[in-house]
């Protein structure tokens, strides 16, 4: 009975004599690294590393550690300074480099198969007589359809260096065996510039997408092109541009202001103050100019959109931009990898800083423009308040504000209209957009009869059956609307689905002078 009433006191010695035991080696065995604790030139981040890669319990991979430990202290720094991985940097600097190399086409994964949007003019694909509407179902010998093809997978197996080739096996629409193809990769160009048109006899349209390294020069060109087809004056559309180059964007605003006009301004905490003054007589230095704006334009979009604005030149028409006022400078780190590093903020030629607010929550800064909604400033600017504090004034006199993106000088809000709903319900469930995708498919020969998107624009016609085809896919989603909804729908929906058709048949330039008429913020534009 007594040996009983012992155990646990036996146990709880052994238990302690065992801690007791590590301690003392653990003990001994840091007194032989005691030359970490003196310093030994390592800092606290190489101590930590030292230590998982010698002592931890397991086996570490120390370079995904280091990847880690740096890309959670960058996320702690601000939303917009970011570590790449090698493979990365590589794909997020191609995007702005004006060019890639590969075969030579725009696609989207189609029911798990890789489908042929647009074959580029000139390139790879369109040489060897790929088309659009094709699929890929095998890249050499492998099946390339099911649910593990996803976008960067398919990027990876055609992109290559120029002059390789790579086979592939199309299925197309109407031909009973696979086609086979070999492309020869080749140097692929990108361009930033979406559309250029005449809207009517004095007005020319430009839609720029993202300020890459050809953007200025894409930019001239358009311009050059619109002024011999008689533009008087120009509407820039910077919608949904969400940056990138700081120097074509300085180059674009360039043209628009007289030499020596403050177009941008930067200063940080390492960075002497640098101003850029435009450098030379631009081409619509005297052509009246509207600047398209709203919750997604951003960075380089904000800086064109502000040197316009704080010059008193041109009118700025939308909704409030994004508000990204940082700088960053790429870093090369070695072996691929990068660091695209905050290093200043940039202010518009009055002063203003209109970098939105940041408290730590990535998450919540990058999705505050949805936030808007709640607030009700997207439907009403009346719902937006700045302070005294953020209050700049131009040179001529306009009242501007700072501390969260660029407020248009005039405000399109978003319709609040209840006979809108079911269109709505139906454009946010892609149903409109699939239905013209799908349909423009099968009819791919007709409808290239049309010849060209004004042809098409001009004959074409929505008809009952394409709508009811739509009403039964909402139906399947359970999509639901008066009678009254459903007949504003039909309008709208007659209307963009025909857009949708010319894009996916004639490409991006075919949707705007179709789309135009349902564009708020543009028949804006083209009302004052």
């Amino acid at each position: 009975m007594k040996r009983r009433y012992l155990t646990p006191f036996f146990l709880a010695l052994a238990v302690a004599f065992g801690v007791l035991l590590g301690i003392v080696i653990a003990r001994s065995d840091n007194a032989n690294k005691s030359f970490i604790n003196k310093g030994g030139g390592m800092n606290l981040v190489d101590k930590v590393l030292y230590l998982l890669q010698n002592d931890y319990v397991d086996t570490v991979n120390i370079d995904k550690l280091q990847v880690a430990a740096v890309t959670k202290v960058i996320d702690e720094m601000d939303p917009h300074s970011e570590y790449f991985e090698p493979e990365i940097l590589e794909e997020v600097n191609e995007d702005l480099q004006g060019s890639f190399e590969g075969i030579g086409v725009t696609f989207r994964i189609e029911k798990d198969t890789t489908t042929i949007i647009n074959t580029i003019k000139g390139g790879p694909s369109e040489k060897v007589g790929i088309r659009a509407g094709d699929r890929i179902v095998y890249v050499g010998d492998s099946l390339f359809v099911g649910k593990n093809i996803n976008n960067n997978k398919v990027m990876k197996a055609l992109k290559g260096p120029r002059g390789t080739k790579v086979d592939v096996k199309i299925y197309r629409r109407g031909v009973e065996d696979l086609l086979d193809f070999t492309i020869t990769r080749d140097v692929i160009p990108t361009y930033s510039v979406d559309v250029a048109y005449m809207i009517n006899e004095t007005t020319g349209y430009i839609k720029l997408q993202k300020f890459i390294a050809t953007s200025h020069k894409e930019f001239v060109n358009a311009v050059k092109k619109l002024q011999k087809e008689g533009m008087q004056e120009l509407i820039f559309d910077l919608r949904d541009n969400s940056g990138g180059y700081l120097v074509e964007a300085v180059d674009i605003a360039d043209e628009f202001l007289p030499k020596g006009s403050l177009i941008v301004y930067t200063q940080g905490e390492h960075r002497d103050r640098q101003y850029i003054f435009a450098r030379r007589h631009g081409m619509l230095e005297e052509t009246p100019v509207k600047i398209l704006i709203d919750e997604g334009s951003a960075s380089a979009s904000e800086i064109v959109a502000g040197a316009l604005q704080d010059n008193d030149r041109g009118t700025i028409i939308g909704r409030r931009s994004f508000g990204k006022g940082l700088v960053q400078e790429q870093f090369d780190l070695g072996g691929g990898a990068g660091l695209r590093l905050t290093v200043a903020r940039y202010y518009t030629p009055t002063g203003r800083c209109i970098q939105k607010p940041y408290d730590g929550d990535r998450e919540k800064y990058l999705y505050e423009s949805y936030d808007r909604y709640t607030t009700g400033e997207m439907f009403s600017a009346d719902s937006i308040h700045f302070a005294d504090s953020l209050k700049y004034v131009t040179p001529g006199g306009k009242v501007v504000y700072g501390g969260g993106g660029i407020m248009p000088d005039v405000y399109v809000p978003l319709k609040q209209d209840s006979t809108e709903y079911f269109f709505n319900k139906i454009v946010n469930a892609s149903i409109v957009f699939q239905y013209a995708f799908d349909y423009s498919d099968a009819h791919r020969d007709e409808l290239l009869r049309y010849g060209d998107e004004k042809n098409f624009d001009k004959s074409f016609k929505f008809t009952d059956k394409m709508w009811n085809d739509i009403l039964k896919q909402a139906d399947k989603k359970k999509l639901t609307g008066t009678d009254e909804q459903k007949a504003v729908a039909k309008t709208k929906t007659a209307q963009l689905c025909k857009a949708y058709i010319a894009r996916d048949i004639f490409g991006d330039e075919a949707f705007y002078p179709i789309y135009e008429q349902m564009d708020d913020i543009l028949q804006e534009a083209l009302k004052n």
